[in-house]
Parts: structure tokens; sequence; C-alpha cells
């Protein structure tokens, strides 16, 4: 049903219901939504809650991931997904928009716009891709100031500490780091950028109990692990959080070529989701059936045929 009809929605906190998926057996795998239309069809293909990267925000956007977005830009994105799917987001935090003030602020936009979970690193400004080279470390020190700030600000969202120190401190440094943030209160740890199953399976060894963040990124340092084979390792989330912006844009790049190259989009229609799968994915009946005014659409069963004349030649 439309986010229209309320009474639909769970009115429980997002933060207790993202906690009662981690509470179930097994892994809780999140794919990453770069939009609206993204977090429907995952909710249709029967995932349970999402993530939204700032990677693929910034990249919807024609920006580059280096911390150049804002907090109420981000806020934007979170209620396009909640909105259009209600489920459990998690939200990349980059770090935290500033120092502890900052987080607290970020914190409470973060809450009010629906998001169940949020995700700080400890890198600094300007920060990068945490698959990318010469990253530059917050002192652990201070980037603990930040989460305990992020958890006495928060209300019920659940907080993820991202460390990038695998990299350049290796995994003494990043378990080192990880517990520190967990003392400073944060609910779980996600170790960025591991280039191997037995570093993944290491950290975890030294991380007994804590709930542990995998990213399966594609194109990065980390080879490609299913969700099953994360469990395994140890770990209780899994993400992929710039796939879905991966294939729509590559579709797009195509498109625009094609379009360009025929003058038209007619090589282009078996890839294209037909009218009635647009209006079946957003519930667009449901949307006519609240307002008696509308008159029910009829969807075109098809588009109308060119002459053969009128055949452009491939």
């Amino acid at each position: 049903m439309p986010y229209l009809a309320a009474t639909d929605f769970s009115p429980e906190p997002a933060g207790h219901r993202f906690r009662e998926l981690l509470k179930r057996p097994g892994i809780l795998p999140m794919p990453g939504a770069h939009n609206g239309m993204a977090a429907l069809q995952a909710r249709q293909a029967g995932f349970g809650a999402l993530y939204l990267s700032g990677a693929a925000m910034t990249a919807s956007m024609g920006l580059p991931d280096l911390g150049i977005i804002t907090v109420d830009e981000v806020a934007f994105f979170i209620r396009q997904l909640v909105r259009a799917a209600d489920l459990p987001v998690l939200v990349d935090g980059d770090t935290g928009y500033g120092e502890a003030l900052n987080v607290m602020h970020m914190v409470r936009v973060f809450e009010d716009a629906g998001a169940a979970a949020v995700q700080i690193e400890d890198q600094l400004l300007p920060k990068k891709c945490g698959h990318l080279n010469d990253k530059k470390l917050a002192d652990a020190q201070d980037f603990a100031a930040k989460v305990a700030a992020a958890a006495r600000a928060r209300r019920h969202l659940y907080i993820i500490a991202r460390t990038d120190a695998a990299a350049s401190e290796g995994i003494e440094g990043a378990v080192a780091r990880a517990r520190l943030y967990m003392q400073a209160g944060a609910d779980a740890i996600f170790p960025e950028a591991l280039t191997t199953a037995e570093m993944f399976k290491e950290f975890a060894r030294r991380m007994p109990g804590v709930p542990l963040l995998a990213n399966m990124t594609e194109f990065g340092r980390t080879p490609f692990f299913t969700a099953a084979e994360f469990e395994a390792m140890g770990y209780k989330m899994v993400i992929w959080p710039v796939s879905s912006l991966r294939v729509a844009a590559h579709a797009q790049e195509r498109l625009y070529g094609a379009l360009k190259r025929d003058g038209g989009t007619h090589n282009m229609l078996d890839r294209m989701q037909t009218r009635a799968e647009l209006y079946r994915t957003i519930a667009y009946a449901d949307y006519e059936a609240l307002d008696a005014s509308i008159v029910q659409t009829i969807v075109p069963e098809g588009m109308p045929q060119m002459s053969p004349s009128a055949v452009p030649v491939k």
C-alpha cells in the first residue's frame, strides 16, 4: 500500500525494528538502495532491511564520495527510502559531519527522517572510499568521543562504528580501535577494506560477542564472498552498498548511447521496465483507490506500431 495510508506502516521506532532483525538467527543482508524505486524493488525481492551508501548518494548527484554532502541532503534520501519501502535503513554517516555536537545533530536529524541505524567512520576529512589508498585516520580517542556523542544523542538509533585502520595499522590496530569504540557506546563494528578471508576470520575471532558488519562492495579490495560465507566467518550483517547504483548507471549509459546512435529508443525497449511493471512497483492503483475522484487508469497494452517505411535502419 502507498505511504499515504499510514495505518499500513509500523509504529515501532526504526531502531527497535533493526535490533529485532539482528536477534534472528543468521546474517542480516542489506542491499544498497540509492533512491525510493530501488528501495521498493529490494523490498519486493524479499529483503528486510536496506543500506544507504554515501558513495551511491553522491554518485547519483554527480559528485565524488569525499564528504561533500550535508546532513540535510542525506535526510532527503533517508525519507525517500523509508517512505517507499517502510524497511529499517542503515545510513552511511561518513565522519559524522564534524565533531561531537555535529554528530549529535546528525543522529537526531537521521532519526527524525526515519533511519534505523547509522554508521560513522574514523577517517578525517576529506574522507575517501574505504577501498582507496592513503586514507587519513582520526585519533582513536577523538573518534571514540564522537561515538560517545552519538550514543548520548540517540533515542533508538543503532550505532555502528567503522574503522578504516586495517590498511595502515593492520589487524592489531583495527581491533584496538574497535574495542575502544565499543567501550564508547557503539552497538556494532564495521571493519572496512579487509582483503582476505583470513583477515575477516581473525578480526571476528578477536571481537567475540560483538555484532560485525562486512562490506561486499564490487571493484574494491575485498574478494567476492557470499552472505553465507560472511556468516561462517563470524559476521552478523553484510551490505552491498553501491550495487544498485552501478547497475542503474550502466543501463542508463547504454540507453543514452543507443538514443544518440539510433535517434530513438526502439532498440532498447526489451531492456526497459514496462509501464505496467512500473505501475505495479509503485502501487499506482492503490494511490488511485485512496481518492475516489481519480478515474481508474487503464494501462495501454502496447506501443503503436510504426509503418514498415518508418522503421529506422539499424
